[in-house]
């Protein structure tokens, strides 16, 4: 291969110094195996710590790939489906894995991290302007929760808002909570035309259960009929004109799928990473209802679905924010995201003479990918399409600065309609 590796004992040693691994390698008895072709690289761990005097046995992750696939890997800027262990896994680009599920699960930070350690090191990336400005400046949005009946049951929806104008509603991803669009709403080229409200959906962010329901009695599992009520329902007692939807993710197909069933509603959708159908089944995701796996696992996986030209700083607080929510609520996303939703037989139906379609994806998401984005533009007639490069799943939150390049333009064009 021609990406030089070092040695097992100068590879511990990386490891070692790293806080990073070591904060997410604390407990671990076992290790990591690559296999470079006819190859081998191990990491040895014990109780956390990389040990050169001992062999692999028990709780090891073994990952098996061609050298050239390697190559690909540890390249200081990878290539699309090369940036993470997962994001290969997942588009079926080379790498076998070999584990026991659960400690994968437990260890997948720690592993994946070993590997970064291996490549060339980057810096954190440019903060914004905003995230540094002088103590006792105040942030755009303002916060509030206001009561909506959904399903029956009254929740405290809570939503933050800023600008003047047209009026968006941003739905955030799975999983997650709305400031996801925190920069948004600090760009005054957006605030000063448009007025932005971004919310948590329920049991997410600030938006807690329902107290009249024993929601504790049962899994939680996200249906389209419920998520749709959401925004039709805040933009009722908000009155809101016509508001233009932005959703990212499941926010992105649930654009396209207000689009498909509720035209009249909305004057515009704006799909991030969306698609006509999102490849996958919820039974191949269970180490995330695993006791036994926290929500480093579900932070770290974010990993794969970002750019590794994204700022470091903003991947890891993309990361953060899916750290912190209600552990079974990402999973029960998902069942919206892989189960519920599909618009491949409806999707010429969609009148875009009503409501406008954008949808825009990111190059290196290998969930929501470039190529389903682009198939759901083509099946929806008078719909705009845009590749963008060097963001990923989450543009929005890990590179900002590059994500207003493109959605800029596009509420330009919602706009001018």
């Amino acid at each position: 291969m021609s990406v030089e590796l070092p040695s097992a004992q100068q590879w511990a040693k990386r490891c070692t110094e790293d806080g990073e691994f070591m904060l997410a390698a604390r407990y671990w008895d076992g290790g990591l195996r690559l296999v470079i072709g006819a190859q081998n690289l191990d990491l040895s761990v014990r109780s956390g710590t990389p040990d050169v005097n001992s062999t692999l046995s028990d709780g090891i992750i073994e990952l098996t790939a061609d050298a050239s696939v390697w190559d690909k890997i540890l390249a200081a800027i990878p290539e699309r489906f090369h940036n993470d262990v997962m994001a290969n896994v997942m588009q079926g680009q080379g790498i076998e894995r070999k584990a026991d599920p659960v400690v994968f699960a437990q260890y997948f930070a720690a592993a994946a991290r070993a590997i970064e350690l291996l490549r060339p090191a980057t810096d954190a990336g440019e903060a914004m302007a905003h995230d540094l400005q002088p103590e006792g400046t105040f942030s755009a949005p303002v916060g509030r929760y206001v009561q909506l009946e959904l399903a029956g049951a009254k929740h405290r929806i809570y939503f933050e808002e800023a600008g003047t104008g047209i009026p968006v509603l941003l739905q955030h991803t799975a999983g997650c909570h709305s400031s996801q669009w925190r920069h948004l709403f600090e760009t005054p080229a957006i605030t000063d035309r448009f007025r932005l409200i971004a919310y948590d959906l329920p049991y997410h962010g600030k938006s807690l259960p329902p107290v009249e329901e024993a929601w504790w009695d049962k899994q939680y599992l996200l249906k389209g009929e419920f998520l749709r009520s959401i925004p039709l329902a805040l933009s009722r007692v908000l009155n809101l004109d016509r508001p233009v939807f932005i959703g990212c993710s499941v926010g992105g197909l649930l654009a396209l799928d207000l689009a498909h069933k509720h035209a009249e509603d909305f004057r515009a959708v704006i799909s991030l990473e969306g698609a006509l159908e999102i490849p996958g089944r919820l039974e191949h995701n269970t180490e995330l209802w695993h006791p036994q796996v926290n929500n480093e696992y579900k932070a770290r996986l974010m990993d794969a679905l970002m750019s590794p030209t994204s700022p470091k700083r903003y991947r890891k607080e993309t990361a953060y924010v899916y750290s912190c929510g209600w552990p079974p609520v990402f999973l029960g996303d998902l069942n919206y995201y892989l189960e519920d939703y599909d618009l491949t037989a409806v999707a010429p139906e969609i009148d875009t003479n009503r409501v406008g379609v954008h949808i825009l994806s990111a190059e290196y998401d290998c969930s929501g990918t470039t190529e389903l984005g682009r198939a759901a533009h083509e099946a929806i007639a008078g719909s705009t399409f845009q590749e963008m490069k060097n963001v990923g799943h989450f543009p929005m939150s890990e590179n900002p600065r590059e994500f207003l390049h493109y959605l800029l333009p596009t509420l330009e064009q919602v706009a001018a309609s």
